[in-house]
């Protein structure tokens, strides 16, 4: 079942935007890790003096994140998340009331959102994270002046 299905809006509650992640960011972060990790494997064996076994590290890391990746794919990429005039809606059944929001921000891809409480959770890979940053901080305003 999607989120969409799931969706239950409280009595005059308006969907404002859906945030889903974005297959080529998804993919380009996974490509990232890897080169990261790559590096990461040869400053070990560098400092390891065992240079000459890097090439293997390097097939192992990208057949590790690659299967990983895969592996995470479908369920990574059917994520949403939805933003109402009152709160942000997302996978799990989570709940952030607009109110709540303390701090939005950007985390790579993806876009940060802490609670008045200290909850953080991810919207994650969003090719336009600049874009749903604004559009969570525009509801949060807007929804400020109407609580007043």
């Amino acid at each position: 079942m999607s989120m969409s299905e799931l969706l239950q809006l409280v009595e005059g509650e308006k969907v404002q935007a859906r945030f889903r992640a974005d297959r080529g960011t998804y993919w380009r972060d996974n490509a990232m890790m890897g080169a990261v990790g790559i590096a990461g494997a040869f400053v070990i064996l560098a400092l390891l003096g065992r240079i000459d076994q890097a090439g293997i590290a390097a097939i192992g890391v990208v057949l590790g994140i690659g299967l990983r990746a895969a592996y995470l794919a479908s369920e990574t990429l059917g994520n949403e998340w939805v933003l109402t005039d009152r709160r942000l809606l997302g996978p799990q059944g989570r709940i952030v009331l607009l109110l709540e929001l303390e701090t939005v921000r950007s985390l790579m891809s993806d876009v940060q959102i802490i609670t008045k409480a200290g909850d953080k959770h991810l919207i994650k890979h969003q090719s336009d994270k600049a874009a749903t940053i604004a559009a969570i901080e525009k509801a949060r305003d807007r929804r400020r002046k109407v609580a007043k």
